[in-house]
């Protein structure tokens, strides 16, 4: 049986005094169980700033499109007057000729920069971008640690981009945000045939912070991916709209942040 979920004590952001008034928690148990059900495979991963929960954490697969997010953030990181028509459709309707020429502009060593910076330690980047390789824990800290690595002149430019993804490809976790919770995030889906059907999302209501990732490969279908998306990431946040996060003990069950 694979290991089921983790949860460790974690640094990345500050989180409001007195969260720990209304705990909550992932269903990992019930995302699992779903997962389980379904053809291909599934991992995924929930990080708070103080605790990280998941199944198969460190499960490596082709990044597809979730990598432009860290192309956006490399060549942020870098531009002075970042060229934003090529940012807004690589990121908002995920142009593929647009990423290839924010890759050329960064460089692949700028990619395995970030990845150090966002404490990514499984991250391996590969000339064709989109086989370079993530998995969930990985992607989970990148997410959130968003604000941190953003240059601060950039910062709500990037978020909006993130939030602003076109309606057609606004499926799973985008069609189960808990109310009050707005969320940026960056979907994967290959040659759309099911191979790969990834989303990473950062979800923020006023100083929470809660990072989703889930990553798919081995669908039968593009469509089929999608529902698979979309049913783990609403079992995972489950109760978020209801009671918000907490979480200020501190604990292990097993794994590394």
């Amino acid at each position: 049986m694979r290991r089921l979920a983790v949860a460790v004590t974690l640094a990345t952001l500050a989180w409001p005094a007195g969260a720990a008034a209304q705990r909550w928690e992932p269903d990992i148990a019930g995302a699992s169980a779903w997962a389980e059900q379904r053809a291909g495979s599934v991992s995924f991963a929930v990080r708070t700033p103080d605790r990280l929960y998941g199944r198969a954490l460190d499960r490596r697969v082709p990044a597809a499109s979730v990598l432009k997010a860290m192309l956006m953030v490399a060549y942020l990181q870098q531009a002075d007057h970042p060229d934003r028509a090529l940012l807004r459709p690589m990121i908002t309707r995920s142009d593929n000729v647009a990423a290839s020429r924010i890759r050329d502009l960064v460089g692949n060593a700028a990619l395995i920069r970030l990845a150090r910076g966002a404490g990514m330690t499984r991250f391996a980047v590969n000339p064709v971008w989109g086989l370079s390789m993530i998995t969930a824990r990985d992607q989970t800290r990148f997410f959130l640690g968003l604000e941190r690595l953003l240059p601060p002149r950039h910062r709500a430019y990037a978020l909006r981009l993130l939030r602003s993804i076109v309606p057609s490809q606004r499926w799973g976790m985008a069609q189960v945000v808990p109310e009050g919770w707005v969320l940026h995030f960056k979907g994967g889906w290959g040659s759309g045939t099911g191979a790969v059907d990834h989303q990473i999302g950062l979800l923020r209501r006023g100083e929470r912070r809660v990072a989703i990732a889930v990553l798919t490969t081995g669908s039968p279908s593009h469509a089929y991916g999608k529902e698979t998306l979309r049913g783990v990431s609403r079992r995972l946040l489950t109760g978020l709209g209801v009671i918000g996060t907490a979480g200020e003990s501190e604990g292990a069950l097993g794994g590394r942040p």
